[in-house]
């Protein structure tokens, strides 16, 4: 047992209170005052004049997959040996020894979705994990958590070197065609019952697809620019899947065009990053006012990093610089730890400092959003990942 004593703590569930949090078997058990008069066996970290809040929540980035330091060598995202690759497995190509994992420990994150990067239409299966654990294995919350697809200028770019195909149209048609494939596969499983002589040859790249289709798995697709956002809009509807919609970076543009759509998919919505240049075409209307316009317009959204665009360590850094853009301090205190949680499905676990959560926990010596701040405690599962204390 242990108890971190005296905490200013913001729970983003109920209201903030100064006290304590007890915590058992990897669980936030209590939340309280002198709970330590009930335990007297608990172990105590004292956190006066410390601010709490739950463990932070990276919804969107390649950590382990692009390695620290080490370049082609430890590059494991992106495989365009073809256009549509949904068998391949970020678990079988995440590093979780990467010096990354201590750096975002020693940020406050304690948990990170990760998998492919955006060469492919479709890349593979995307990993949520803690990023504090003995292994790989013991780090995982939930694989496979999504399916990657990704449109416009990155598709385009890495296969028309192939001279594979030039356009976007390509790209959604390559898209549509394996969520087409996956459905008549799935259709002929259901059609053959019990009977295993009139089954389909197993397929690895179809079976990868059949949660997508049976809507048991959200495709998260990388659209940047507004037609490309419409088009995994137009897509998602066609085929009646679950998606997030990651980046959105002209997405705040046309808010009021596309939300209604949104809201009937119940898209999840990751934005970022945001602290980057303006690399390509596709990111010339970037906006660090974004987040604070969609929090206006009422869209629940997550920010994130994409690390190692920007280092998976500055997350609370992107959330301060949307504050001072115009997104009120709560929200962005939500936007990476409740909100990313509810959309990526594992809200139930983490996300907030809630009796019967994960003990996933960030303690900062001051306010998260000053960057003189330090993380000075970070609990992954109810150990210390870091600790300054």
């Amino acid at each position: 047992m242990l108890i971190l004593k005296n905490g200013n703590v913001k729970p983003v569930a109920g209201e903030n209170f100064t006290g304590d949090i007890l915590i058992d078997n990897g669980k936030i058990a209590d939340l309280g005052t002198e709970l330590e008069k009930s335990f007297p066996e608990a172990e105590i970290i004292d956190v006066s004049g410390c601010t709490v809040i739950p463990g932070i929540i990276d919804a969107h980035c390649h950590i382990g997959m692009w390695e620290d330091g080490i370049g082609v060598e430890g590059s494991d995202g992106n495989d365009p040996y073809k256009p549509v690759t949904p068998e391949l497995r970020s678990i079988d190509g995440i590093n979780p020894y990467d010096r990354s994992y201590g750096e975002a420990c020693a940020a406050g994150i304690t948990t990170v979705v990760t998998g492919p990067g955006s060469a492919n239409v479709i890349g593979g299966q995307f990993t949520a994990m803690k990023t504090a654990g003995k292994d790989l294995d013991d780090m995982v919350i939930k694989f496979p958590l999504a399916m990657k697809a990704a449109l416009g200028e990155n598709p385009k770019r890495v296969f028309s070197g192939q001279k594979a195909f030039y356009t976007r149209m390509a790209v959604a048609s390559l898209l549509r065609k394996a969520l087409s494939d996956a459905k008549e596969y799935d259709e002929k499983i259901k059609a053959a019952g019990d009977d295993e002589s009139k089954l389909p040859k197993t397929d690895h790249s179809l079976e990868a697809l059949l949660p997508v289709i049976r809507r048991e798995l959200p495709l998260k697709i990388h659209a940047h620019r507004i037609d490309d956002i419409m088009t995994a809009i137009r897509i998602a509807k066609e085929f009646n899947i679950r998606c997030t919609l990651d980046h959105f970076t002209e997405g705040y543009m046309y808010i009021d065009l596309i939300k209604d759509d949104i809201d009937a998919l119940g898209a999840g919505i990751i934005v970022g990053p945001y602290m980057s240049g303006r690399s390509k075409i596709e990111l010339r209307n970037a906006s660090m006012e974004a987040p604070g316009i969609l929090y206006k317009k009422g869209v629940k959204f997550a920010i994130m990093t994409d690390h190692p665009v920007i280092p998976v360590q500055y997350l609370p850094v992107c959330a301060a610089v949307a504050v001072r853009e115009g997104l009120p301090e709560d929200a962005a205190l939500e936007a990476i730890t409740k909100n990313p949680a509810e959309i990526i499905g594992l809200g139930d676990r983490i996300g907030t400092i809630e009796r019967g959560k994960d003990a996933d926990i960030a303690v900062f010596s001051g306010d998260p959003f000053d960057f003189r701040s330090r993380c000075v405690l970070t609990l992954v599962n109810g150990k210390a990942a870091h600790s300054e204390l």
